[in-house]
């Protein structure tokens, strides 16, 4: 019974970390697509044309929430006897809000990107390496939740001694 409560907890826990990588994804894209939508604005109103490009600097914080996901399907690929459940619930809280910050801020960046490329055509390679810089602490947040995950065979084996006693 209380393994089942404790994999059920262990379980919740990725779905957190996908919840809170949604949000700040969601929050993310909306801060650049703010951005883009005012910066094409000023385009017509110019009377120049409207950058397409700008959609790839609005839908780069989605990408966490995909970190997320790949963490949620570990969490319960290796969701052992059931008593390591702190550890999951742990690295589905930090590990989420890892990636709900590094969507925002990611957004952020986006923006700013949005706005200066519009204005000048010019950088675009630039605005996306600060971005790929923004993501590489969701992919380091990805690959270190996954270190700290336990292995369910490695976990099931160390725990079921003590189970049996």
């Amino acid at each position: 019974m209380m393994n089942n409560i404790f994999n059920a907890i262990s379980q919740g826990s990725g779905y957190i970390t996908v919840g809170l990588a949604a949000i700040g994804s969601a929050i993310g894209s909306g801060i650049a697509g703010q951005a883009a939508v005012g910066a094409w604005k000023k385009c017509y109103a110019q009377g120049k044309q409207a950058p397409f490009l700008l959609l790839a600097l609005v839908g780069a914080p989605l990408s966490q929430t995909i970190y997320a996901m790949i963490m949620m399907t570990m969490i319960k690929g290796r969701i052992g006897a059931g008593h390591e459940f702190p550890i999951y619930w742990a690295v589905g809280i930090f590990g989420g809000l890892a990636q709900m910050f590094s969507a925002i801020y990611q957004g952020k960046a986006a923006a700013g990107g949005c706005v200066a490329y519009a204005e000048t055509k010019q950088g675009f390679a630039l605005y996306l390496t600060v971005l790929g810089i923004v993501e590489t602490c969701a992919i380091f947040a990805l690959v270190f939740s996954l270190m700290a995950m336990p292995e369910a065979q490695a976990a099931a084996a160390a725990v079921a001694p003590a189970v049996a006693k």
